[in-house]
């Protein structure tokens, strides 16, 4: 087992996820600066010469003030080591963010307290119910004029379908915003706009049987309005059970502003304490114990060109069991060899940090020569299991790709493939050519976007893109069925993906039924496998 048990028992890894603009980004900065990672944290938005948010690196987000890719951020704090995968908010990058939260223990909701849960939020959330993670919630942006506190929760319930247990409490908020109260040691901490870069230290922490000096900080009409809200919480809100917050059944609510820097100190401590070192995960052996196991990690992404001057890919690999040293020999189980992880090190936006060793819970980035895919297991030679696969998310918009410059075919080919094994966009050509007709599909049409700016700038390739009407796509699952001889609907199209495997797309809906009813014994999925 080796004396690695206490590295890893001190390792908790989690991904923050959240709707555009509820604030994410700034409170990960807020961490990395307790963490003394950062010392000036960076504005996201804001004048041209500002600092762009540190887990930010892509250009097209900085000039577009949003994630597109997951940053991993690791840092010190009081005797933890913590790695946060910081996830796109946009919606059109949901199936990046789905393969981030496999390679997280729990999950960190960011809700803006003006505008409380949004789309986005729900579609991730599923996710996290369905892979039953712990979620914590941080309600932000409390310095601004926020929704009633109680309709607040109410809304995470009905919208999520999970119960919700406050740990403190809001006074006021805007102009108006007093502090929190926090339930357990019954007292106030009081808000005041400290520098938005620097350390919350200013608080004043006051009991609430000091009556006087509460009354003098928040004032007569904010403590009767507090001692009401407090009785009728007391009396109506789910009592706090770690055994349910572990098992993904209650969210521990916070409140807060990232901005000002208020709360997020109160938050990760008890976030720190209610969250699990890293546990089993299940292989298709039964589970694998971090601790008991030797090393094992899964593949859970893939970024091309993250250092423009190398053209390089990486791979990010979360460890999942054991420790993982670079002088070591690991097996990759679907290429079946047997190699050394080739400049293992860790990433910090855009800087990195080579490696000698890393514990499970942690996450690294390896030089990938073409030869990981999403959803590998690495473990060590002597050892053979896999880890469960991630499913990939089925497109809804199509495009037929063309490059403006034929001559430019190969590094068309060369680009469009590597973006494709990054899982971003799904490319699949017409059903009986070869490469001459690609077909791009994409979870998001802000996908086309980013296809189009970075074969230009990383590839030096100009593309068009023809959008195509199809909106559906299914899988065939059986293996003796001749896609020639299937009798489909007038808007039907077969393809083929980039392993050969037969596809098929529609317009309509119930197009779907009608192939199945037309082909008996056909079986259609709706997910790929990685």
């Amino acid at each position: 087992m080796g004396n690695y048990a206490d590295e890893i028992n001190r390792r908790r890894t989690f991904a923050i996820i959240s709707h555009p603009d509820a604030g994410k980004t700034t409170l990960t900065e807020k961490f990395l600066l307790y963490g003394g990672a950062i010392n000036l944290a960076g504005s996201v938005k804001g004048k041209a010469t500002a600092r762009h948010a540190v887990s930010d690196w892509m250009a097209i987000e900085k000039e577009r003030g949003i994630s597109v890719t997951s940053s991993v951020l690791q840092f010190e704090y009081d005797g933890f080591c913590i790695n946060i995968l910081d996830t796109p908010g946009h919606q059109d990058f949901s199936e990046d963010t789905y393969r981030t939260l496999m390679a997280a223990d729990s999950a960190v909701m960011v809700i803006d307290a003006s505008k409380g849960v949004e789309a986005q939020t729900r579609k991730l959330f599923k996710v996290c119910v369905m892979r039953k993670i712990p979620i914590f919630t941080f309600i932000n942006k409390m310095d601004r004029d926020a929704n009633d506190t109680f309709e607040l929760l109410d809304d995470i319930e009905k919208e999520l379908g999970i119960a919700t247990c406050p740990v403190n409490w809001p006074i006021g908020s805007g102009k108006a915003f007093k502090g929190v109260y926090d339930r357990e040691t019954k007292s106030v901490v009081t808000y005041s706009d400290t520098e938005k870069g620097t350390k919350e230290g200013h608080a004043t922490v006051i009991p609430v049987s000091e009556q006087d000096m509460l009354l003098s900080y928040i004032g007569d009409e904010a403590k009767e309005k507090l001692t009401d809200e407090i009785d009728l919480l007391d009396g109506a809100s789910a009592e706090f059970d770690l055994q349910k917050v572990r098992a993904g059944e209650l969210t521990p609510v916070f409140f807060g502003s990232a901005l000002t820097n208020f709360g997020v100190e109160i938050f990760l401590k008890h976030f720190l304490k209610m969250t699990t070192a890293p546990l089993p995960r299940k292989a298709d052996v039964g589970l694998i114990d971090p601790v008991e196991n030797e090393f094992s990690a899964f593949v859970f992404k893939i970024q091309a060109n993250m250092n423009k001057a190398h053209r390089d890919r990486i791979a990010f690999m979360r460890i999942c069991s054991g420790k993982y040293d670079s002088a070591m020999e690991v097996k990759h189980v679907q290429g079946a060899k047997v190699m050394k992880l080739s400049q293992p090190q860790q990433i910090m936006a855009d800087e990195r940090k080579i490696l000698t060793e890393a514990y499970a819970g942690d996450i690294i980035g390896v030089f990938d020569p073409g030869v990981f895919s999403i959803g590998d297991t690495l473990c060590m030679p002597k050892e053979q299991f896999t880890y469960e696969g991630i499913p990939t998310f089925a497109p809804e918009h199509f495009a037929r790709v063309r490059q403006v410059d034929t001559m430019k075919r190969k590094q068309f080919i060369k680009g469009i493939t590597q973006i494709a094994q990054e899982g971003a966009i799904q490319i699949f050509q017409e059903f009986n050519t070869g490469m001459e007709e690609i077909i791009v599909g994409v979870v998001g049409v802000l996908q086309f976007d980013v296809l189009k700016y970075r074969l230009e700038n990383e590839y030096n390739v100009e593309i068009r893109l023809e959008n195509l009407p199809y909106e559906y796509i299914r899988w065939i699952e059986n293996k003796d069925i001749d896609p020639d001889k299937l009798t489909g609907t007038s808007d039907m199209k077969k393809i083929k993906d980039l392993k050969g495997d037969p596809l098929l797309l529609f317009i309509n809906q119930w197009s779907i039924g009608m192939t199945l009813e037309r082909n008996e014994g056909l079986v259609l999925s709706e997910f790929g496998k990685n």
